[in-house]
């Protein structure tokens, strides 16, 4: 079968992560995600409940957001939810790179949305979770109360061929090809990389558990190559109509991007820039963190959620 599932056991005693699994099935898929804050009486969410719902990305899992949840739940009746995608974390992995697609990724949040039937939904996306995320907020408002953007990209593809491209996103092309073609993909070195500061050996072997072998890292291997270089990719189809949408957004919406993100760093002005509401809220920098600024500064980041969520 094609689908394979990360034993148990392999997430046993991880450091600082005292949350339950929660799961849900999605097209014949186990989803995991993790929860602070009950819902209420029955699992339901009261109609004016605050719900905080955090997207990981590339090639981390919600253990991201660890340090985050206990505080953004932390005002009384918050709901703070941080879920895996598949082929992360403790959700189901795909064993082939063809199964994997942006339309699985984009339909797979949408269906655990609606079967949580969240609401109020202040979206986290940082990374992958904004080239997902955004679109979903673009194509369901009803949902989405506010957005929290950080070090992330939304490529909408360009028309030009593909050889005149490669000179100016050459690091990516290489970063695509290794990451796809790289014998065992370490995840845990590449979120030390992605890191300011240094990760502990018992935090390092927490990002690589989801990941037996390589036959478990199929999603993570092919997810750098389902970016929108051109036009014509599957992605562009959803991050194109999205950055229409966004420039008309007036929901609240924060931009927060750190000081020492090569990856994505420069495209925090291109968000303040495209969504309206960004601008009306103040500047905010993350110092001293990474592309993964969830793992360096996550306290600090989600005190600056909760002012945001307070004010607006």
């Amino acid at each position: 079968m094609d689908i394979i599932r990360t034993p148990e056991e392999r997430f046993a005693n991880l450091p600082d992560f005292p949350f339950e699994p929660n799961y849900l099935t999605i097209e014949g898929r186990r989803i995991h995600y993790v929860e602070q804050a009950t819902a209420g009486e029955g699992g339901e969410q009261d109609q004016e409940q605050e719900v905080v719902l955090c997207l990981h990305g590339e090639p981390s899992w919600s253990y991201l957001y660890r340090k985050m949840l206990p505080i953004l739940a932390r005002p009384q009746g918050h709901r703070a939810i941080a879920f895996d995608f598949v082929g992360f974390g403790r959700s189901d992995k795909l064993r082939r790179k063809k199964s994997y697609s942006y339309e699985m990724h984009f339909n797979t949040l949408v269906e655990f949305v609606e079967q949580l039937d969240l609401r109020n939904i202040t979206l986290v996306v940082q990374d992958w979770g904004g080239l997902i995320g955004l679109p979903f907020a673009a194509e369901y408002p009803e949902r989405v109360k506010r957005l929290v953007i950080m070090n992330t990209m939304l490529p909408a593809g360009s028309k030009k061929p593909l050889w005149q491209l490669i000179p100016r996103a050459f690091p990516f092309f290489v970063w695509q090809t290794l990451s796809k073609l790289h014998p065992s993909l370490p995840i845990g070195r590449i979120l030390q990389v992605g890191t300011a500061s240094r990760l502990g050996k018992d935090v390092l072997a927490a990002y690589d558990a989801p990941f037996p072998d390589r036959s478990y890292k199929a999603g993570a291997a092919i997810w750098p190559s389902l970016v929108p270089i051109q036009a014509k990719a599957e992605a562009a189809l959803y991050t194109r109509p999205a950055r229409e949408k966004l420039k008309q957004w007036t929901k609240p919406c924060l931009v927060l991007f750190s000081d020492k993100d090569p990856i994505t760093g420069s495209f925090a002005g291109f968000f303040r820039n495209l969504i309206p509401s960004a601008k009306t809220e103040p500047s905010v920098t993350i110092k001293d963190a990474g592309h993964f600024l969830q793992e360096d500064k996550g306290e600090e980041i989600a005190k600056h959620i909760i002012e945001f969520i307070d004010r607006t």
